[in-house]
């Protein structure tokens, strides 16, 4: 059974800098595609990055292009996520994910098949 454990979240203020780490255990960390989601109260979830399985690939919305930055540690099964120059609107809980069903990365979330349960960031202006 394939667990994600998302860690790494708090309370910052606006333009401070946040990372976010996930660890995979149950499968074969380096067969998934993994991606970073967040989610606020009544909406879905909003593709945040993407990385493919070697980590040479990534892929970013323009609303967090520049800011954050998504790496992956094959060796270790952990997947982060460097966010900087953090604004208010960043704020939400932040779930990683990983996909088994494709290697480059995609913005949907039909695509992901494991989903960790989250982490908190709140940026204050």
């Amino acid at each position: 059974q394939v667990q994600l454990l998302e860690s790494g979240g708090g309370s910052v203020q606006a333009g401070d800098s946040l990372r976010l780490s996930c660890a995979l255990s149950g499968g074969t960390f380096s067969m998934y595609g993994m991606a970073w989601f967040r989610q606020v109260p009544g909406k879905g979830r909003e593709f945040v990055a993407g990385i493919n399985r070697s980590g040479g690939s990534s892929l970013y919305p323009d609303s967090v292009k520049g800011r954050f930055t998504i790496s992956r540690d094959n060796a270790k099964n952990t997947v982060a996520l460097q966010m900087n120059s953090l604004k208010p609107e960043d704020t939400a809980v932040y779930l990683c994910a990983a996909s088994s069903y494709r290697d480059e990365p995609i913005r949907g979330p039909t695509f992901y098949n494991y989903w960790g349960q989250g982490t908190q960031v709140t940026v204050s202006s």
